[in-house]
Parts: C-alpha cells; sequence; structure tokens
C-alpha cells in the first residue's frame, strides 16, 4: 500500500511502521503524506481499536528528510511544510487509540509524530533530539502546541531553544512518555498494552479520547500554530539560517568549520 512504511491490522489492533530503516526511518515528504493517508485507512477498518506505531530498524525516526522540502518544482516549500501539519493533525484525530514505541532516536519531527500519538511507551535505549533552531529553522508541523500542552511552556521553550538532547529518564520525567522499559521487553510490553486496550469495549475508548482532546484542544490546539508554514518558508530564505544549516550538516559529518 505505501513506499516508506507499513500499515497493518490483526483484529482490533493496527500497526503503523515507518520503514526505512537504512536512513533511520526519516520524514520526508512522500512519508508524511503516507502517514495522513494510513491514519484515514485505520479509521476505515472499523475493528480496530488501537493502533502502535513504531519506527523499524535502530531508530523511531531521525526527523525530517530536509531534502525533501527544498522547494522541488512538484512542491513549495510552503506547501511541503503544511504536509507536517495534516500528518499531525491526521494522527491525533485517529478514532483509534495510538501508542507510540520509542527506542533509538527521536528526532525532531518524530517527536512531533510521538507527541501526537495517545500514549508513548519508551525502551530505556530512547534518546530525543529538537535540532531545529541549530538547523536554523523554527519547528513546524504543529510540534509546538503539541509539545506545550505536554510538557509545558518553559520546558517547551528550554528544549526547542537549546536542542539539548535528552534520554529516555528524563523523558519519562517530564511526563513525555508514560513509561521506560528495558529494550528486550519493549514490544512484550507494548503489545500487552494494546492487548489490553483492544479488549475494551470501542466507544467508551474512542469517547474518552475525543473528551481529552477536546479539553486540550481548548488549550493548546493543534491548529493555533503561529505561521507555521510561513515560518519554514522564512528560514529556507534567510541566509543566516542557511550558514546555520550548513554548520549543523558539517558538525554532524565531522568536518572543521
Amino acid at each position: 500500500m505505501f513506499e516508506t512504511l507499513v500499515a497493518s491490522a490483526d483484529g482490533a489492533v493496527g500497526r503503523l511502521t515507518l520503514n526505512r530503516p537504512e536512513k533511520l526511518n526519516p520524514l520526508s515528504t512522500t512519508t508524511l503524506r503516507e502517514i495522513a493517508d494510513a491514519a484515514a485507512w485505520f479509521d476505515e477498518q472499523r475493528e480496530v481499536k488501537v493502533v502502535v506505531v513504531a519506527g523499524a530498524g535502530r531508530a523511531f525516526s531521525a526527523g525530517a528528510d530536509l531534502g525533501s522540502f527544498a522547494g522541488k518544482p512538484e512542491v513549495s516549500t510552503h506547501q511541503a511544510a503544511e504536509l507536517g501539519h495534516a500528518m499531525a493533525r491526521a494522527v491525533e484525530g485517529m478514532r483509534a487509540v495510538t501508542i507510540a514505541r520509542l527506542h533509538g532516536w527521536c528526532v525532531g519531527g518524530g517527536v512531533v509524530l510521538a507527541s501526537a500519538c495517545d500514549l508513548r511507551v519508551a525502551s530505556a535505549d530512547a534518546r530525543f533530539s529538537i535540532p531545529e533552531v541549530d538547523l536554523g529553522l523554527p519547528l513546524t508541523w504543529s510540534g509546538i502546541p503539541l509539545l506545550v500542552r505536554e510538557l509545558g511552556p518553559a520546558l517547551t521553550k528550554e528544549l526547542v531553544l537549546t536542542c539539548r538532547p535528552f534520554d529516555a529518564d528524563e523523558a519519562l520525567q517530564f511526563r513525555f512518555v508514560n513509561r521506560v522499559v528495558p529494550a528486550a521487553e519493549i514490544d512484550g510490553v507494548v503489545d500487552e498494552l494494546a492487548t489490553s486496550l483492544a479488549a475494551k469495549a470501542s466507544y467508551p475508548l474512542s469517547a474518552t479520547k475525543r473528551h481529552v482532546n477536546a479539553i486540550a484542544d481548548q488549550m493548546t490546539g493543534i491548529d493555533r500554530c503561529w505561521a507555521d508554514a510561513d515560518g519554514l518558508v522564512a528560514a529556507f530564505g534567510d541566509a543566516e539560517c542557511d550558514e546555520a544549516r550548513r554548520a549543523y550538516i558539517r558538525r554532524r559529518s565531522g568536518e572543521s568549520e
């Protein structure tokens, strides 16, 4: 069904797995479209009550594939940025309860995807980073309202502005994740959680999710994004931001400044 992910349903439990493990599951414009399309597909599977969102291979997701946001002829930078917002809305709005299974690196847009899920279980080896500001970019894709909702304003500002990585224990301390488990146990724990939820009646599951989301939307709904796509367009056209991106890439590749 998809090029960059796998979506499947087995009775009441569905699975959406990012499937470019050789690249640590980057979120390209194609992947963003496919995540939104997969969310719509799951909504059509009336027996599915729970969907596990995961990444294949060594990581959950390395974040945005910046090369796909550079304003190619078939899609503008503004349109590409809007795909991230549409992805977040689609995942958050799914009828099924979503569980993010987090392991390895969860970076930038990967953090946004995890934030859009209802529950989050992290392995002890999970590492998180929001490096957009170091890349000369604002955090978009509805990331700011999602993080403010989950973490609060002060901690959102700290993590987004400093770009400092944090580990699974800190994520649990921040209440960003619900549980941290040993890496060898994460599949069993996530499957047990999914199975226990799937055994419950559909209506109270979906009603509770909608009720909580409705209250959260009154505080920091994901539609309350400050010029999300416009901010990304401006950053790609700014010389200082461009140099910040180049410097970040040089540092990551081990080249001298």
